[in-house]
């Protein structure tokens, strides 16, 4: 039996946990990427960290946020998503930032208005991430408006947003394998994912949340782990002389 704190307001020992699970929810996810946005910014170096980890996350959010106005699964898993999608944000706008500032000759500007996929992600601009996340936004508001009351679809939905999410260290062990190096990448990231995503995955697992949902956390915490492997692996190897640039 849970212990009384406060009789007045009933206030227990499983509340306090409760409330404390709930609020490392919505910040926890955002913790591992402040000392990968500190690294860049000291070292005006951003090509360890992948662009398309935040693509995984902004698509991954965003579905979990239209999932949410189907199943309605608890509160803080929905902030969560609108906080990680602004940090994606400053991460999107710090690289993009030092690269224009690093560019020895002007690049040619490549921007979403070009619609050019060449280019996709690639873009000079941070207006253009935010221009095609609006996109996103739109269309899948639009569909989830016309398909809410079909169960299969708003599933699959979920699924989606989960399964994206849980392969959003893939760019990353992708840009580590061609660079035999985890140069530049912030290990203190990884093992924060890393930890965060077993936190994460438990408390799915004890909050009964969709099943889509531990199921893709534990496919996270797996690969998390293959990342953490890579840095003992390229340890001893130098930074790549020729860093695979743009995502």
């Amino acid at each position: 039996m849970d212990w009384i704190i406060n009789d007045e307001l009933g206030l227990t020992v499983g509340h306090l946990v409760g409330w404390t699970s709930a609020s490392f929810m919505v910040v926890g996810g955002v913790l591992p990427y402040i000392p990968q946005y500190r690294q860049i910014k000291q070292t005006q170096d951003p090509e360890g960290f992948s662009l398309h980890v935040c693509l995984a996350l902004l698509v991954a959010n965003t579905l979990r946020i239209l999932f949410w106005f189907s199943s309605r699964y608890e509160l803080p898993l929905l902030v969560q998503s609108v906080v990680m999608n602004i940090t994606m944000f400053l991460m999107i706008h710090l690289c993009v930032k030092v690269r224009r500032n690093n560019a020895i000759m002007r690049m040619p500007d490549r921007v979403f208005s070009d619609f050019d996929s060449r280019y996709f992600w690639q873009w000079t601009d941070f207006q253009s991430y935010v221009d095609f996340m609006l996109v996103v936004w739109a269309v899948g508001a639009a569909i989830t408006y016309l398909m809410l009351s079909v169960t299969w679809f708003m599933e699959t939905i979920g699924f989606l947003a989960v399964f994206t999410e849980a392969m959003l260290g893939l760019p990353q062990f992708v840009r580590n394998y061609k660079n035999k190096s985890t140069h530049g990448m912030s290990i203190c990231m990884v093992i924060m994912w890393t930890a965060g995503d077993m936190f994460k995955t438990g408390y799915f697992i004890l909050r009964h949340a969709p099943t889509q949902f531990w199921i893709c956390g534990t496919l996270q915490v797996s690969l998390d782990l293959a990342i953490l492997l890579q840095v003992y692996i390229y340890r001893k190897n130098p930074a790549p002389r020729n860093a695979h640039r743009g995502d």
